[in-house]
């Protein structure tokens, strides 16, 4: 594949991250550039568990939150036509994208 972008997309909603995948997609089928993904990697768990009660009396019940965070990862070969129109895709809020250029 010689030279190519790699983008890291990471968000705690997955359906965010299925919409800037498919805009991608879309973008690179359109420029015809060879695209490998998207690669999905494993799932962060953040859990936090906490007491119900705020003083110590009372039955020891505890709450437990959890927060995942899904994440996805694409590489294309560098063009840059298809570069500058992904790098024009709206990004939602809460969506972290990453772009980085990575040698043979």
């Amino acid at each position: 594949m010689g030279q190519r972008a790699r983008i890291k997309l990471a968000s705690t909603e997955i359906a965010k991250i299925n919409q800037i995948c498919s805009s991608i997609g879309g973008i690179v089928e359109k420029t015809g550039v060879a695209m490998r993904g998207p690669i999905p990697l494993p799932t962060k768990k953040l859990k936090v568990t906490t007491r119900r009660s705020p003083d110590g009396e009372g039955k020891a019940s505890w709450e437990r939150y959890e927060m995942r965070i899904h994440k996805r990862l694409i590489d294309i070969a560098t063009d840059e036509r298809t570069l500058r129109l992904i790098m024009r895709v709206p990004i939602p809020e809460g969506l972290n994208i990453e772009i980085e250029m990575v040698g043979a």
